[in-house]
């Protein structure tokens, strides 16, 4: 069973199904659709809902974490290749509408990280994130990451579940750990 994802509201009822059991991803049409998006900068430090609602990779579940993300090394298995993520990030910052088109400025992230289940290569869970803070909580891409490796520590740990870190990233990773209590 598959799931377009539309809304943030809807991933967290599609990390739910996924939870459950049901593979949640995005249907072949998905990319060609995203091409004819204009994206708004007005979400940011989070990315724009509609062009970039986050997927789920269907091979990490709840129950198969321990052979998936948290196993050493397993994001470098399925981490697209940069020749992919590049173009796509040229493509996105245009999307996007950054008057900065430097491609060394942004990083093309997993909304739903790969570490915590992200799906790797569909384009509506990477996004030109910009390495620099773009409001005033000082957010960047670099803290992002550090929230992303703290998520997967408590996934791993057992200490907060899989949909539960999916969903706090999801709705906002500036506010993710502290929504944890972690």
């Amino acid at each position: 069973m598959s799931y377009a994802i539309s809304r943030r509201f809807t991933l967290f009822v599609a990390v739910s199904a996924a939870v459950a059991g049901a593979a949640v991803f995005v249907g072949p049409d998905a990319q060609a659709a995203h091409a004819d998006i204009t994206c708004s900068q007005a979400y940011l430090p989070l990315p724009d809902p509609a062009c970039t609602p986050g997927v789920l990779n269907p091979d990490v579940t709840q129950d198969t974490i321990d052979s998936t993300i948290c196993v050493s090394g397993w994001t470098a298995t399925v981490r697209p290749p940069t020749s992919y993520t590049n173009a796509l990030k040229v493509q996105q910052i245009a999307e996007y509408g950054y008057s900065d088109t430097s491609t060394s400025d942004y990083e093309e992230d997993h909304f739903i990280p790969l570490e915590l289940g992200g799906a790797p290569r569909d384009p509506q869970n990477l996004w030109p994130e910009p390495h620099y803070s773009t409001d005033s909580s000082g957010g960047t891409s670099y803290t992002k990451d550090g929230v992303e490796n703290k998520l997967k520590k408590a996934v791993c740990n057992g200490s907060v579940s899989l949909s539960d870190a999916q969903n706090a990233i999801v709705t906002d990773w500036t506010t993710a750990l502290s929504s944890l209590g972690l």
